[in-house]
């Protein structure tokens, strides 16, 4: 072979290594838009699939219903003080002049008013007589439940309380029909320094308000002690005059009225245990006030 065709073999084999070169160079930049673009289609897919998600978990909570709680049946509290007659007032403390409103953050919420009366007789002793009327109205809250049934929880409370005083001597319960939805009236005698002291706790409530009446009269200075049945008569009658106080204050006549004489409510009601329980109460209503 002369040295011309081996030279012309040699470029031509040059050529050809320089032609698959560029092939593959062609090649790879050929397949990386490919690449690019098969990466863009299934970030893009993925992307898609989790925008769809969030729309439908989006839909799906607000087509979900809102948790709704029944309103309450009574929003205000009449004025503490003006929940009982001038006349029952004359029957029960006859020598109050006016009486003690308590202090309160919200009187649409809480309130109390509070009287006492001293018969003073001279050598032949004196009649004390002490009451008070508390109010407490609640509202219906989603986590806690519907105000009826918050102020049925506390009306069983209060009476347990109302059981329990410490000190107390022959504690008698007993249910007071026609005084709102639900109402028990609890008797005990506590002996004090100044006299034997008898009182009457009624509590009521009627929807969603709790009312406790507190009574109690003793015969001082030698004098004789007041019956503790004409007291609980007493107690009970302006028991039921404050329930139709909360009514009226409510704008709760005719056929809401019916609340005052004891139409029974949606919340359940329990019977009170009438057997005294042994733990101290140190609920400051329940203790005879002292004389002023």
């Amino acid at each position: 072979m002369s040295e011309g065709t081996m030279q012309r073999r040699a470029q031509r084999d040059q050529r050809d290594q320089r032609a698959k070169r560029v092939n593959r160079v062609l090649v790879c930049a050929a397949a990386v838009p490919v690449m690019l673009v098969a990466a863009g289609c299934s970030s893009d897919s993925g992307s898609g699939d989790s925008t769809d998600k969030a729309a439908k978990a989006a839909a799906s909570a607000s087509a979900s219903p809102s948790p709704t709680v029944e309103a309450a049946a009574y929003g205000k509290l009449p004025e503490p003080c003006n929940t009982l007659s001038k006349k029952t007032l004359k029957d029960l403390v006859p020598k109050s002049k006016s009486g003690k409103e308590g202090k309160s953050d919200d009187i649409s919420t809480r309130g109390s008013c509070s009287w006492n009366s001293l018969d003073n007789n001279g050598v032949k002793g004196s009649q004390f007589r002490w009451l008070n009327v508390s109010m407490l109205r609640f509202e219906s809250d989603v986590t806690r439940g519907p105000a009826d049934k918050l102020a049925q929880e506390y009306f069983e409370k209060q009476v347990q309380d109302a059981q329990a005083v410490a000190g107390a001597k022959s504690t008698k319960s007993e249910p007071v029909p026609g005084t709102g939805d639900e109402a028990t009236a609890v008797r005990y005698e506590l002996k004090k320094k100044e006299g034997t002291f008898k009182q009457q706790t009624v509590v009521a409530r009627v929807e969603n308000v709790v009312v406790t009446l507190d009574y109690n009269g003793a015969g001082l200075a030698g004098d004789k002690s007041p019956s503790a049945d004409d007291l609980m008569k007493d107690a009970k009658k302006a028991a039921k005059e404050a329930v139709a106080a909360v009514s009226d204050a409510n704008g709760a006549n005719g056929a809401g009225g019916g609340k005052a004489s004891g139409a029974p409510s949606k919340a359940p009601s329990k019977e009170p245990s009438k057997a005294p329980s042994k733990s101290a109460s140190k609920s400051p209503s329940k203790k005879p006030a002292s004389k002023s």
